[in-house]
């Protein structure tokens, strides 16, 4: 068998067994039947809605656990760890009922009751969203709740450790902060049982030999500023009462789970590391991990998710097969790469050429390609073949002006009879692509009449159409490049008159393929619908006369399908 080379498989060599969870006796040493699986963790900050950028991280690490397993036939584990022990911090903007939401700033969002009102916390409602993502695709995935791990003492060993070596890791943790910040910094946010807040409550003073600390809760954080309610006391750091800041969250949990393999946005690479010294300062090893490029916004910056920026799986799914998301989301991931709907329309049309090619690949060259693991996630390998994409059902929505997905599948099936094979994808290709065409192209269209000779350009067009008895489509392209050549001008500028007067667009689908796709006839009445065009028709048999007295002039190497059209 010969080595893949794609990045998941990369990724998975790059995970030792040992190196995670030995502190608390998981000795993933061990192989055999009776290994403990390896744990892959997935993080999530469910203060705002997910986006497919929180997909991504859960899917890229599904295709490296995929990887790992097919390579060494150990089992792997996959952890979504929603950190809804994390207090709000600011009211997202795009959310319902800001008031609400306001009153409980600094409280854990598992505390915090649904701004929209269908689930028993705002963390509910926005894990019941990423579920929703993940379950898509039936992705393998065990949902981890911060709060409920706490509660049940999942932890509890951690929190002992880091308690008894709570100035080793304020030695580790202090130099990374500012000056100002240093003095009342403690590793534990004890959650103020007054008030319910944990971002205004300071640690006084440690007992690890009762496993508590002191506390009051005198802070002020936050714009509209929120202060504490001046309570003090001393509590357990055990089963809920208090959780630790991320960076002390994220070691606490590599260590508590042992786990093997997590990766990370570029942005935290800083924390990855200082997460991993505080791990081994616990007695445990950091996972092994890859750190990606961030998504970008439709302007090019970071997605926010406090916002509302990024697309939602459903945003997907309403204009693309879910597929094809996948497949977006496979392409190098240290790639910085734009996260928008334009993007959908050529991913798709990628992911259906790497579908067409599958079935010829060897068995390595196979591996490395994104098909490879949707199989594996699936159960069966899709398969496809046929000429039809995304770009073609556009084309074909915009040229024949039609709402109708049945006939959109007649056309279709006449112009590739292949499309009965494959009768499921082709149907979610018109019907996401009415959607897409709706929502993007379709409000943004722009038609104008023809400016000085264009007119007579067109009507030239039209008769060309009308006296050729044939389809092919290289013949109808070569039509536009005729009717530049007798009037002196570039194809180009031919081609843009076309798709402004026609299509109400700058740039459009190849000539000879959208005429093949509509049918010449159908095109031929899109041209002769426009008013000066049919103003023109009467001149049209002069321009003929030049037309084939240049075709008769002109080298026979040079007129190719030329000669063929019936003049």
């Amino acid at each position: 068998m010969s080595d893949p080379v794609a990045w998941p498989f990369q990724e998975a060599k790059k995970i030792k067994p040992g190196s995670a969870g030995e502190a608390f006796g998981r000795e993933l040493s061990r192989t055999g039947a009776g290994a403990p699986p390896v744990i892959f963790q997935a993080g999530f900050g469910p203060s705002g809605l997910p986006h497919i950028g929180t997909f991504a991280e859960v899917v890229r690490t599904t295709f490296v656990l995929q990887a790992f397993e097919h390579l060494t036939g150990r089992q792997g584990v996959l952890y979504a760890f929603c950190d809804d022990m994390d207090g709000l911090r600011r009211v997202p903007k795009n959310l319902p009922r800001p008031d609400l939401l306001e009153q409980h700033l600094g409280r854990p969002i598992s505390q915090i009751p649904d701004p929209f009102g269908c689930c028993d916390s705002y963390a509910g409602h926005m894990e019941k969203k990423l579920q929703e993502m993940l379950d898509a695709y039936q992705l393998p995935y065990q949902l981890k709740s911060s709060t409920e791990e706490y509660r049940r003492g999942v932890f509890n060993e951690g929190l002992r450790l880091i308690l008894q070596k709570v100035e080793q890791v304020k030695a580790v943790i202090l130099p990374t902060l500012k000056e100002e910040n240093r003095e009342d910094w403690s590793p534990f946010f004890p959650v103020c049982p007054k008030c319910g807040r944990l971002y205004t409550t300071r640690v006084t003073a440690y007992h690890p030999e009762r496993d508590s600390l002191s506390y009051v809760c005198d802070g002020v954080f936050g714009e509209p500023p929120v202060k504490g309610c001046g309570h003090q006391a001393e509590v357990s750091v055990l089963f809920g009462n208090a959780k630790v800041g991320w960076k002390m969250d994220w070691a606490l949990r590599w260590l508590s789970y042992g786990v093997g393999y997590e990766m990370f946005g570029k942005d935290l690479i800083d924390s990855a590391k200082l997460s991993g010294k505080l791990v081994r300062l616990l007695g445990g090893e950091a996972p092994a991990g890859m750190s990606y490029e961030m998504f970008l916004s439709e302007d090019g910056k970071k997605i926010s998710k406090s916002v509302g920026e990024g697309l939602a799986v459903e945003d997907w799914l309403r204009y693309a097969p879910l597929e094809s998301m996948l497949y977006y989301l496979y392409q190098n991931p240290k790639k910085q790469r734009r996260l928008y709907f334009d993007v959908i329309p050529k991913s798709v049309d990628d992911y259906l050429v790497e579908l067409a090619r599958y079935p010829s690949l060897e068995e390595g060259p196979s591996q490395s390609s994104v098909i490879w693991h949707l199989a594996k996630l699936k159960g069966e390998t899709p398969a496809y073949t046929g000429a039809i994409n995304y770009s073609l059902v556009l084309n074909l929505i915009q040229g024949i002006g039609a709402d109708d997905a049945k006939l959109l599948y007649g056309y279709l099936l006449r112009y590739d009879p292949q499309a009965a094979e494959n009768r499921e994808l082709v149907e979610s290709l018109i019907s996401a692509g009415l959607h897409y065409f709706r929502d993007f192209i379709e409000p943004d269209k722009k038609y104008r009449q023809p400016q000085g000779n264009e007119a007579l350009l067109l009507a030239t067009l039209f008769q060309l159409l009308k006296n050729y008895s044939g389809d092919n489509a290289e013949v109808m392209q070569a039509m536009v490049f005729l009717i530049a050549q007798v009037f002196k001008i570039k194809p180009s500028e031919l081609f843009k008159v076309i798709y402004q007067v026609l299509l109400g667009q700058d740039q459009g689908p190849r000539f000879g393929t959208f005429a093949k796709l509509i049918g010449k006839d159908r095109l031929a009445e899109m041209i002769i619908r426009v008013p000066k065009v049919r103003e023109e028709v009467a001149r049209v048999p002069l321009v003929i006369e030049e037309i084939k007295k240049f075709i008769e002039e002109s080298p026979p190497e040079k007129m190719l399908d030329l000669q063929k059209i019936k003049v």
